[in-house]
Formats: structure tokens, C-alpha cells, sequence
């Protein structure tokens, strides 16, 4: 690779194997740039050794494709590294797997300025597909493959919301439904708030309970656990369900805040949120 990025001393021999890798799953054997007079110090005329001066088609056959990786040291050290293809899967059918679950989530942007950030905006707009992009997998690199700055904006996608037109809008820098600006304080830090009783109110968490997986899960979890000592479903109680008890009884209304605070705290980890301290009061210390 010291055609393509140069001397990279230690992470030379990872970007050797990034690249072969990527040659065995594309099928494809990239040339050698930046190449074009080759060194006098290797006899090139019996052409057992060449260069690629053009990519050449590398696709699957009846013999197991395989290539190496050479890292050398300058004190001598020699690695070397024999990579083989993966055995053969089926891929299976997108349209065949069984549906997403409904769920709405943030796309996280940030930047320097608010002009890079509108920049940002609008480079997303023009390069995402968005009939075909998963929001959840769009979510997920926005907030896991990109560093944080102090300026940022956040759009909902899913269902329900229009995450092309708030895009749109911030690009623009006016408002739209789905999207918020912010300035980060980076001295900060995060801190969750666990309260006692007081803090709910009907039908609270039944919307997250229908659209967030993360959400669902946990509270599934707090409700078999807590089968085991009520005579009423947890569940039940949150959606309203008819003859479910309701939370002005205490027996009921401080173990239901307890399983949705639960839940809501392993939402915000699942967004990336992660707490440098927490505190609780009542069922919120248990919380």
C-alpha cells in the first residue's frame, strides 16, 4: 500500500490486510498507482513478478482464492500474512426478512460552526437514498462513525416523519418539525435523574412501549420480573388495558415508574447516552 498512502510505519501491515480483504470481497484486483516507472532494482523481464497497471477481475472460481500481506520492519522484522476467502453463504432475500420493527430514531449531526453544520445537512440530503436506507442503520453510523462537536442538530426518522424535509430545512438554517439545534457544552458531563413518585401519568411509556425495540425489550424484562410478586401485567397497566388496574394505587404506580425509568435509562444507552453519575429518589434509587 505505500503506492496508495505512503510510509505508515505500524499500521501499515492493517492497511495491507484492509485492502486485500476488500479485493477478495469485491472481486476485484486493484492496480498499482503512482507506479508507472517501475524500480530498477527487480528484474521485471522473465514476467513471473509484474505490476497491475489496470484492475483486473479477480471473481470466484473452483479453487479457493487466497493472497499475502507483507510488513517489513525496518530492524528486519518480516510478517507475513496469508488471507483466504470466506467459505460461501446464501444472502438472503431483503424483502424476504421478516419486517423491521416501527421505531423512531434521532440522527445525530454535529460540527464546528453552524455553517458547517448546515454543510453537513445538506451533503446528507444529497448522498442518502432515503427510500432505501435504513433509519436505524443511518442512525447508527451518524452517532458511532463520526466525532462530536459542539454544534449539533438532531432529525427523527421513521415512521411517521419527514427526515428529507428537515434536512432540507437545516441546510437552509430555518426551523422544521423532527429537527433541533443546540450548542454542546463540552465541560459537561451527563447525569441521570431517577424521581419518585409523582413523575407519572397515564399512559405514560405506551408510545415508546409500540415504537422502540430497545424500550420493548427492557420493560419485557421488568415485567417478568415483577410478575412474580404482583397479580396485575405491567404491560396491561401502561397501555391501559381494560380492568388493568391504575396508578393511583401506590402498589402499582411505584413498581410501573420504576420498569419505565429502567427502560427509558437503556433507551438513552442505546442512543449513546451513557451517564457519568446517577441519582434517585423512592423507587428511583432502586431505579
Amino acid at each position: 500500500v505505500k503506492s496508495n498512502i505512503g510510509h505508515t510505519q505500524s499500521a501499515a501491515g492493517v492497511a495491507g490486510v484492509i485492502k486485500m480483504v476488500m479485493a477478495l470481497r469485491n472481486g476485484v484486483l486493484p492496480r498499482t498507482l503512482h507506479a508507472d516507472t517501475p524500480t530498477t532494482h527487480v528484474d521485471w523481464s522473465p514476467g513471473t513478478v509484474s505490476l497491475l497497471g489496470a484492475g483486473a477481475d479477480w471473481a470466484r472460481g473452483e479453487r479457493v482464492r487466497r493472497c499475502a500481506v507483507s510488513s517489513f520492519g525496518i530492524s528486519g522484522t518480516n510478517a507475513h500474512t496469508i488471507l483466504e476467502e470466506a467459505p460461501r453463504t446464501e444472502v438472503a432475500d431483503e424483502a424476504a426478512q421478516a419486517p423491521e420493527a416501527p421505531a423512531v430514531v434521532p440522527w445525530v449531526l454535529s460540527a464546528r460552526t453552524p455553517g458547517a453544520l448546515r454543510g453537513q445537512a445538506a451533503r446528507l440530503t444529497e448522498h442518502l437514498d432515503l427510500d432505501r436506507a435504513r433509519p436505524v442503520d443511518v442512525a447508527h453510523s451518524l452517532l458511532t462513525s463520526r466525532a462530536l462537536f459542539d454544534h449539533r442538530a438532531v432529525v427523527l426518522a421513521g415512521p411517521g416523519q419527514d427526515p428529507a424535509a428537515a434536512l432540507r430545512a437545516l441546510a437552509e438554517g430555518r426551523s422544521a418539525p423532527g429537527a433541533a439545534l443546540g450548542v454542546a457544552d463540552a465541560d459537561g458531563k451527563t447525569v441521570f435523574v431517577f424521581p419518585g413518585q409523582g413523575s407519572q401519568w397515564a399512559g405514560m411509556g405506551a408510545r415508546l412501549l409500540e415504537e422502540s425495540p430497545v424500550f420493548a425489550e427492557r420493560l419485557a424484562e421488568c415485567a417478568a420480573a415483577l410478575s412474580e410478586f404482583t397479580d396485575w401485567s405491567l404491560l396491561d397497566v401502561l397501555r391501559q388495558t381494560e380492568g388493568a388496574p391504575s396508578l393511583e394505587r401506590v402498589d402499582v404506580v411505584q413498581p410501573a415508574s420504576w420498569a419505565v425509568m429502567v427502560s427509558l435509562a437503556e433507551l438513552w444507552r442505546a442512543h449513546g447516552v451513557v451517564p457519568d453519575a446517577v441519582i434517585g429518589h423512592s423507587q428511583g434509587e432502586i431505579a
